[in-house]
């Protein structure tokens, strides 16, 4: 007869003390732990977030009704853990990773905590695929690997969501999993965003983890973990890629210090507290690309900083440029010339390099940065200069052209071989005499014309990711006939 034992949960009982804003003080919990889960009455709950010499000091994260000082507090020995699983795609998910989109309750396959370890040196591989995210200008130029950290930065208004939505909109039929994380931002521009997801059918491999301006800060604080761990179980149980786009960063820190400073911790530069470092970087140190010992899967961050006035000396901008593989700088400037996105290539970077790169794609871009950087430093210069040289208008011209080439309507990513195809042809010079404001149409004919005549170019494109002598010679007779047609 098997012996059945029933093991023992240990409970601890408390109460209520004092109550400031979000930050309960709690008497009678002597074995608690930093990070534990407590339940304040019958239905509000708290994680602990610090200790003093009278009381444990709890973070309201949700709030079911009125707390009072006297209020039963009762915790037990686990940590903070959120329920995850495949179901949770394709669903709108508040802090706790509780369904708020009215679709019911969600079966859950595990839970995970949510301050997870990240992978060790030894768990991790090289990056060295490419997370195409359908923004031509960081494909070509500032690409962005599968298990990279890419910060993307800039002033308000300036473009950087939508960068971070292209790329997610741009994985279908990719099998990425895509969570979008929305941290304290207004309900009315996390309502945009989930309506672009709507007319590109992105729910079926996206989730949208958010805590807006009017949620509790427990709740801003807490969101971009409870998205990781999410996040976590595709990468570690489903082996699958994942990619995360933070919005953003700069509103979690100002949330974290508004905890901090009702938790009476002292207060350093800019009044945020001396572990607003460590807050970020634990959380994207655990993004990368895992060993096929662990799976092969891989997690892809892609945080959102906003700046004041273009100050990316800023604490936070400095620091979490510090702790990512590189930035995307979003330029008011060029915003405000028209060019979109507004991507400013001399002070964005990308620590992978091309290496991630198709390699069609990475012989072509070489000098297309350089070309684009000369042409604005030229354009500069004959502004306050009359009179130009022949050799100069033909410059600017080609300048003009890729400035066309490069520029993108909002929430249309381009595919990774229409990109390489535009490269090929404005290489070889097949857009020369094409007047600057004919360049997108021109484009977008000769990619249709191509794909019409000879798709089995465009299908071996994608499948070899090179430029092979057969695919030049195809694409060059087809660029040819098309350019004839043209004229």
């Amino acid at each position: 007869m098997a012996l059945k034992i029933n093991l023992l949960k240990l409970k601890e009982y408390g109460r209520v003390a004092e109550i400031r804003q979000d930050v309960v003080n709690v008497t009678g919990l002597t074995n608690c732990m930093y990070g534990q889960l407590v339940k304040i009455g019958e239905a509000s709950k708290g994680t602990i977030v610090g200790f003093d010499a009278d009381y444990v000091l709890v973070l309201l994260v949700k709030q079911g009704a009125p707390i009072k000082p006297g209020d039963a507090v009762t915790t037990t020995m686990d940590d903070f853990r959120v329920p995850v699983g495949d179901g949770f795609v394709g669903r709108r998910l508040n802090a706790l990773a509780e369904p708020v989109d009215n679709g019911g309750p969600i079966r859950e396959d595990a839970t995970l905590p949510i301050f997870g370890k990240a992978p060790s040196v030894l768990e991790r591989v090289p990056l060295e695929e490419v997370m195409a995210t359908g923004t031509k200008i960081v494909d070509m130029m500032k690409p962005v690997g599968k298990g990279q950290r890419m910060l993307i930065i800039g002033d308000r208004m300036t473009g950087k969501t939508t960068v971070g939505v292209d790329a997610i909109v741009n994985q279908r039929g990719k099998h990425v999993i895509c969570i979008y994380c929305c941290i304290g931002k207004a309900e009315a521009a996390l309502a945009k965003v989930t309506e672009v997801f709507d007319q590109t059918h992105a729910w079926d491999y996206t989730m949208v983890v958010a805590a807006t301006a009017s949620d509790p800060m427990g709740q801003q604080y807490l969101v971009p973990y409870v998205a990781t761990s999410l996040g976590e179980y595709f990468m570690y149980t489903k082996q699958r890629d994942v990619l995360m786009v933070f919005d953003d960063f700069t509103k979690h820190a100002w949330a974290y210090r508004q905890i901090s400073l009702l938790l009476e911790r002292a207060p350093g530069r800019d009044a945020y507290p001396g572990d607003i470092f460590y807050i970020h970087s634990q959380l994207v140190e655990r993004a990368g690309k895992l060993n096929q010992a662990r799976g092969g899967g891989s997690m892809t961050h892609l945080p959102i900083v906003e700046t004041q006035q273009g100050d990316v000396a800023g604490y936070i901008p400095s620091n979490i440029i510090s702790m990512t593989d590189g930035q995307i700088y979003m330029s008011t400037p060029l915003f405000s010339e028209g060019f979109k996105p507004a991507i400013d290539m001399g002070l964005s970077v990308s620590r992978i390099g091309n290496k991630v790169q198709w390699p069609a794609m990475r012989k072509m871009t070489g000098m297309l940065q350089l070309e684009f950087v000369r042409y604005k430093e030229l354009e500069k210069l004959t502004r306050i200069k009359a009179g130009m040289s022949a050799d100069v208008e033909k410059r600017l011209k080609r300048g003009r052209v890729v400035e066309e080439l490069l520029k993108q309507d909002a929430n249309h990513p381009i595919d990774m071989e229409d990109q390489v195809l535009t490269l090929f042809a404005f290489q070889n010079k097949f857009l020369e005499g094409v007047e600057p404001v004919d360049v997108k149409p021109t484009i977008e004919r000769m990619l249709k014309y191509i794909k019409t005549q000879r798709a089995d170019l465009v299908d071996a494109l994608i499948k070899t990711q090179r430029m092979t002598d057969e695919i030049k010679e195809g694409l060059n007779e087809q660029l040819t006939r098309f350019r004839d047609t043209a004229v």
